[in-house]
C-alpha cells in the first residue's frame, strides 16, 4: 500500500450502483485491459468527435466574421483546411516522441520545464471542461433551432441534464460510453457528406459564373476599402473560426486508451479526424456561400444551410425536407454530445499525469473498480455544470474562452517541439523542424489574435480562470513538498537500526498476540510506526505481519505486465520491512495484494489475517497537522481513518497511530510526497 494517507477511498458498491455503473473489473485479467482500450475506429469517435463537432460551431463563427465579403469563403474554406492538417501532422509528431501519452502537458513539462507544464496542463483543463460545456451549448442551440421558441427556458436545464447523463455514462467506464454513442457518429457522417457533396456537386456547372462574381465583389471592395482592410478581415474571421481546430490535440493526450500498438492506432486515429474535419467545415464554408447563407435570429448557420439545401430541391415545407432538416440538426446536437466525451475521456487523465507529479490532489491519479478515474469525472462534470450556467449556456462567450485555452496549449506545445527539432538538428528532418514551425506561428498567431480581439467579450474569464489553476497547482505542490521534507526526517531514525543481518525464520504461533501493520513503501515512516508500537507496547506482541496494497493508479494502468511490477515492488518493500522486524526480536511476514483503491482490498486482508490470527491487533498511519485546514482532507484523505472504522464494525481491533506534521520551516526536497 502506498504512504497510508494518501489513497482514495471510493465509495462501496450496492446493488444500485452496480446497475448504474457496473461490476469491478479485474486488474489481473489480461483480456480487461483489451476491453477497455479503443481500436482506432472507436477512438475516432471518443476523441475525434470533439473536433469533427467543432464544424458545428467553427465554420459558423467565421462566416458570420467576414460578414458580406463572401468572396473570401473560398480562400479561408483552403486556410482552415490546411490549417487542420498541419496542426493534426505536427501532433502525430507528439506522438511518434511521446508514445506513453499525456500530450500538451507532458510535452511542456519534458521540453520546456515544470512551470511551461503546468501551464499547459492548467490550460488543457479547463479546456477539457469548455469541451463539455461548448459541446452541450452547441448541442442545445441545434436542437432549439427547429424547436418553438416557447421551450426556450427549457434549454439551459436540458443541457444540464444531457452532462448528468453523460458523468454516469463515463462512470461505467470508457469503452461503454463510446459504445452506446458511435451510431451517432456514423449517422453524423451520412448526413453531411450528402450535405456537403450533394450540394457542392449540384454547384460544379455554375463554377465559372460563381467565379466570376466572386472576383467582381472582390474587386469593387478592394476599390472601396483596400487591400489592408480586406487582409485585415480575413486575419480577423480565421482567428475568429478558432474553434474549427479545437479539439485536435485529444487524441495525444488520450494515448493510453488506445488498442496496441498504441502509437499505429492514435496516428490512424489522427488521420481519420484530420481528414473529416478539414473535409467537412471546407465543405461547409463553400456550401455557406453556394447557397447564399445569412444569418437568422434564434437559428445556427448550419440550420439556414439545411433549410436552404432541400429549398433548391422543391422540398422545402415538405414532410421529407423537414425530416431531412430536423433529423441532420438532431443528429449533429448527438454528436456535439459525444464531442464532449473528450472532456470526460482526456481531462481526468491530464488531472492524473499531474497529480503523479503532485501538481493536483493525488486521489486525482486514483482508478475506480471500473478502472476509471471517478475523481475526475465528477469534477469535470461539475465544473462544466458550473461553466454552463455561469456563461448562460451562450455559444458565443463559450467558445471564446475555450479557444483561448486551446490554442494557448497548442502554442506551448509546439514551441515545445521546436526547441527540441532545433536543439536535435542533426538528427532531425528539416521537415520537421518546418513543420512545428509552421504550427507554432499558426497557433500563436491565432491566440493572439482571439486574445485581441475578445478579451473584453469574456477572454478576460478564461485567462482569469487559467490563472488560478496554476496558482492552486503551484500551491498543491508545494504542500506535498513540505510534507515530503518534514516526512524525510523520520528517515533519519533508519541509521540507528540494528545492521546485523536477521536470523533465521522464526514460525508464526497464531495463539500469540499479533501486530498487524498497514504500511507502504520501506521508508522512515514505516520504520516509525513499527518502533512506535514496540515502544507502546513493550514485549506484548510477538507475531509481527506487514500488509501492503500496491495501488494501480491512472499512470500505472497499462497491462497486466505493470501489475506485475507493481506487485514485485512492494514485495520487495515487504520483505524489508520483516527483515528489520525478525532483527527487532519478532516472528514477522508479510501479505501482499495490488488492487484500483486501498481501502476495500486492505479491509479483505484484515479480515482473512484476523481469522488466522484471531489475537491480532491492526496499526495504520495518519498525518497530524498542527491546526487542520479544509484543504487537508483534500490533500491527504482519511485512509486510516476509514480503514480502522470499518474493521472495528466487522468487530476487530484497529488503532490510529499519529504522525505529526509540522509545516512552518522550509521545503528542500525535489521529490512531491507519494
Amino acid at each position: 500500500m502506498d504512504d497510508p494517507d494518501d489513497r482514495q477511498d471510493p465509495p462501496r458498491g450496492g446493488g444500485l450502483r452496480r446497475a448504474l455503473f457496473g461490476a469491478p473489473r479485474d486488474i489481473n485479467d489480461p483480456s480487461t485491459y483489451k476491453h477497455v482500450s479503443l481500436v482506432a475506429l472507436l477512438a475516432w469517435v471518443g476523441l475525434g468527435a470533439d473536433g469533427l463537432s467543432s464544424s458545428s460551431y467553427g465554420p459558423d463563427e467565421l462566416y458570420r466574421a467576414i460578414g458580406d465579403l463572401h468572396f473570401l469563403a473560398p480562400a479561408l474554406a483552403l486556410a482552415t483546411g490546411l490549417t487542420v492538417l498541419i496542426i493534426s501532422l505536427a501532433y502525430s509528431r507528439i506522438i511518434e516522441h511521446f508514445p506513453f501519452g499525456g500530450g500538451g502537458y507532458v510535452v511542456a513539462t519534458r521540453l520546456l520545464g515544470s512551470g511551461a507544464g503546468v501551464v499547459s496542463g492548467s490550460a488543457l483543463l479547463v479546456d477539457y471542461v469548455l469541451t463539455i460545456s461548448v459541446s452541450i451549448a452547441a448541442g442545445g442551440e441545434a436542437i432549439w433551432s427547429f424547436l418553438p421558441a416557447t421551450l426556450t427556458p427549457w434549454k439551459l436545464p436540458a443541457e444540464g441534464a444531457t452532462i448528468l447523463l453523460l458523468v454516469v455514462l463515463n462512470l461505467r467506464g470508457v469503452k461503454e460510453s463510446v459504445s452506446v454513442l458511435a451510431p451517432i457518429f456514423l449517422l453524423f457522417l451520412v448526413t453531411h457528406a450528402i450535405l456537403i457533396f450533394v450540394g457542392v456537386g449540384t454547384h460544379v456547372g455554375d463554377a465559372p459564373a460563381i467565379a466570376v462574381e466572386l472576383v467582381q465583389k472582390g474587386k469593387e471592395s478592394v476599390g472601396s476599402m483596400g487591400w489592408g482592410a480586406i487582409a485585415g478581415i480575413f486575419v480577423y474571421a480565421y482567428s475568429m473560426g478558432a474553434g474549427t481546430y479545437t479539439g485536435i490535440e485529444a487524441v495525444s493526450n488520450g494515448l493510453q486508451i488506445m488498442r496496441e500498438p498504441r502509437v499505429a492506432t492514435a496516428k490512424r486515429t489522427m488521420a481519420y479526424m484530420a481528414i473529416s474535419l478539414s473535409v467537412t467545415a471546407g465543405g461547409i464554408l463553400l456550401a455557406y456561400l453556394l447557397f447564399r447563407v445569412a444569418p437568422v435570429e434564434g437559428k445556427t448557420m448550419n440550420a439556414v444551410l439545411l433549410e436552404n439545401f432541400v429549398g433548391s430541391f422543391g422540398l422545402a415545407g415538405s414532410p421529407a425536407g423537414r425530416w431531412f432538416v430536423t433529423g441532420t440538426l438532431v443528429v449533429e446536437a448527438a454528436l456535439l454530445f459525444v464531442a464532449a466525451q473528450a472532456g470526460f475521456l482526456d481531462g481526468p487523465r491530464v488531472m492524473a499525469n499531474m497529480a503523479t507529479d503532485s501538481w493536483m490532489p493525488h486521489r486525482f491519479a486514483s482508478l475506480s473498480d471500473r478502472l476509471v478515474t471517478q475523481s475526475g469525472v465528477l469534477l469535470m462534470g461539475g465544473a462544466s455544470l458550473a461553466t454552463l450556467f455561469f456563461t448562460g449556456g451562450h455559444l458565443d462567450k463559450l467558445v471564446t474562452m475555450y479557444s483561448i485555452n486551446v490554442f494557448l496549449t497548442f502554442s506551448l506545445s509546439q514551441a515545445a517541439m521546436l526547441k527540441f527539432q532545433w536543439t536535435h538538428r542533426e538528427r532531425s528532418r528539416t521537415f520537421d523542424l518546418l513543420l512545428h514551425g509552421i504550427a507554432f506561428l499558426l497557433c500563436g498567431g491565432i491566440l493572439v489574435g482571439i486574445v485581441s480581439q475578445k478579451f473584453l467579450a469574456g477572454g478576460w474569464v478564461t485567462i482569469v480562470v487559467t490563472g488560478a489553476v496554476v496558482a492552486l497547482c503551484f500551491r498543491i505542490r508545494r504542500h506535498y513538498r513540505d510534507v515530503q521534507t518534514h516526512l524525510g526526517r523520520l528517515d533519519a531514525v533508519m541509521a540507528a537500526l540494528p545492521a546485523a543481518p536477521p536470523g533465521p525464520p522464526r514460525p508464526l504461533d497464531p495463539k500469540l498476540p499479533t501486530a498487524v501493520m498497514l504500511v507502504g513503501s520501506y521508508a522512515g515512516l514505516g520504520v516509525h510506526a513499527l518502533l512506535t508500537v514496540q515502544r507502546l507496547f513493550p514485549n506484548h506482541f510477538k507475531n509481527v505481519i506487514f500488509l501492503s496494497v500496491g495501488v494501480i493508479d491512472a499512470a500505472a494502468m497499462k497491462g497486466v505486465e505493470e501489475v506485475d511490477r507493481v506487485r514485485q515492488r512492494t514485495e520487495a518493500s515487504l520483505q524489508q520491512y520483516v527483515d528489520l522486524a525478525r532483527r527487532l526480536g519478532f516472528a514477522a511476514d508479510y501479505r501482499v495484494s495490488v488492487a484500483t483503491e486501498a481501502v476495500s482490498e486492505a479491509e479483505r486482508m484484515a479480515l482473512e489475517v484476523s481469522r488466522e490470527f484471531p489475537r491480532s491487533l491492526f496499526f495504520a498511519g495518519k498525518l497530524i497537522f498542527r491546526e487542520e485546514r479544509f484543504y487537508q482532507r483534500l490533500l491527504h484523505n482519511e485512509t486510516a481513518y476509514s480503514l480502522q472504522r470499518r474493521l472495528q464494525f466487522a468487530g476487530m481491533n484497529a488503532m490510529v497511530l499519529p504522525v505529526r506534521v509540522t509545516l512552518e520551516e522550509p521545503a528542500g526536497s525535489p521529490h512531491p510526497a507519494r
